[in-house]
C-alpha cells in the first residue's frame, strides 16, 4: 500500500477569484475537497509545502491526509494547476477517500532482477513501454507500485498486462486489450565505416602519380642542347 502523506490545510469561506487571489497573496495555494457523498469544501494548503510535494513527482498517485479545523480526511490529488508563466501551483483538486470506494488511479511500474535476464546480460536494454499501468484500486489500499521481475527475459521479450499479478483488490481498467508493459531490446550496432575509408586511402596514389611523372620529365626538358642554326 502506497505510504500515507501528511498535509496541513485550512478552510476558507470565500469563493471566486477574488478570493483565490487574496489567499495566494497570503503565501497559500486555494484547493477544494470534493466527492464521497458530500458537498465540495474550500481550502488552502501552505505554497512551499504543495509546490515541494509536485516537483518531487508521483503527487497525483499519492495519498494524503489533510489537517484541518482538528480532524484528518483522505484524500487523493486529481489535479492541479500551475501559472503559465512562473510555474507556480495556483490551485489543487482533492479527492475526498471514502472507506470501501474505489478509485480509478495510474500506479507506477517498477522492474527487478535485472541480473537475471539473459538479454540484458548481453547487452539488451529495457524498454518501458508503460511506466504506469490504470488499475481500480480500493481507497483504502491503493498500491505504492507494481513490480514486474526481468527473470529469464532474453531479446524481444514482453510482459504483457495479462501477465502481471496486481495487489489484491486490484484490477486493470482496460482488461480487453492485452497491451505490452515492458520489453527487452536488443543493442543496435552501427554500420562500420573502415572498409569505405580504405578504399578512398588506396585510391589517393593512383590520382598523384601523374604528377609525379611530369616532375621527372620537367628536367629532362630543360638540359635538351639548343638546335645549331
Amino acid at each position: 500500500m502506497a505510504a500515507i502523506k501528511q498535509l496541513a490545510a485550512v478552510t476558507r469561506s470565500g469563493t471566486g477569484k477574488g478570493a483565490a487571489r487574496s489567499v495566494r497573496r497570503e503565501g497559500r495555494v486555494p484547493a477544494v475537497v470534493y466527492g464521497g457523498g458530500l458537498k465540495p469544501e474550500p481550502i488552502s494548503v501552505d505554497f512551499k509545502d504543495v509546490n515541494k510535494l509536485i516537483f518531487a513527482g508521483h503527487f497525483l498517485t499519492s495519498v494524503f491526509e489533510l489537517e484541518m479545523d482538528g480532524r484528518k480526511e483522505r484524500v487523493l490529488p486529481r489535479d492541479y494547476q500551475l501559472d503559465v508563466v512562473s510555474d507556480r501551483p495556483v490551485h489543487v483538486d482533492f479527492l475526498r477517500l471514502a472507506a470501501g470506494s474505489r478509485v480509478r488511479i495510474g500506479v507506477p511500474v517498477h522492474v527487478e532482477n535485472r541480473e537475471a535476464s539473459p538479454g540484458l546480460k548481453k547487452g539488451g536494454t529495457v524498454n518501458l513501454v508503460r511506466h504506469t499501468v490504470e488499475v481500480l484500486a480500493p481507497a483504502d489500499a491503493i498500491p505504492e507500485a507494481i513490480t514486474i521481475d526481468l527473470t529469464g527475459l532474453d531479446f524481444a521479450d514482453s510482459v504483457h498486462l495479462s501477465d502481471l499479478k496486481l495487489p489484491e483488490g486490484c484490477k486493470p481498467v482496460s482488461a480487453k486489450a492485452d497491451l505490452a508493459i515492458v520489453t527487452i531490446v536488443p543493442p543496435t550496432v552501427m554500420p562500420e565505416e573502415a572498409p569505405a575509408a580504405a578504399a578512398v586511402t588506396a585510391a589517393a596514389p593512383v590520382a598523384a602519380a601523374p604528377a609525379k611523372a611530369d616532375a621527372k620529365a620537367a628536367p629532362a626538358a630543360a638540359a635538351k642542347p639548343a638546335a645549331k642554326k
